[in-house]
This record gives C-alpha cells, structure tokens and sequence, in this order.
C-alpha cells in the first residue's frame, strides 16, 4: 500500500470543479487510487459521486493510497500519488500536462 497526505490548495476544497479535475486526473493514472478525509473511509477516487460525498474542505488534510504490491506497481502506484498531490496540494485550475 503506498499512500500520501496532503492539504488540499482549493478553497472551495472538492467540490464541483476542482472534483471534476481531480477525478479526471486520478483516472487518467491509470492505478486504482483512493482518497479519504484524515482518519476517515477511503473512497474511489476516479468516482466523481464518491469524492464529492466526502465534503472535503480547503485546506483539509486527505490521504491518497493505491493498494500496489510488487516493486513496479509500487513505482507506477508512488508517481501517480506524486501527481495528484501536487494538483490537490497546488489547488491547480486545470489537469497539468504531468498527470
């Protein structure tokens, strides 16, 4: 299991928009991710009704993980967390060319 928290950079936090494009982007990784508000139940991240219904709030602390196992899941699992951290953590209006 690798994981990742980080403070969402939205001040509307996931909410319509920047939901959209975060599950746009954690989609397109193309590794099963899940996302959960700090001590609270993971949902599907490529779900726009799941991340909605966890109401995260900016500057909220949530937990990216993607259940890899094996040294090359784990790499591709660890780069794709990397990149949707930088986009909830930078609050980015668009997908960035990385993700």
């Amino acid at each position: 299991m690798v994981e990742r928290r980080v403070t969402i950079g939205w001040s509307e936090g996931l909410h319509a928009r920047p939901a959209s494009i975060f599950v746009r982007a954690a989609t397109a990784t193309g590794v099963p991710v899940t996302v959960a508000r700090a001590g609270g139940t993971p949902v599907n991240a490529a779900s726009m009704l799941a991340v909605l219904s966890l109401g995260a709030q900016g500057g909220e602390e949530i937990v990216l993980a993607s259940p890899a196992e094996g040294p090359e899941a784990t790499g591709a699992a660890e780069a794709a967390l990397e990149r949707l951290a930088r986009l909830v953590s930078e609050g980015l209006d668009e997908l960035p060319e990385t993700v």
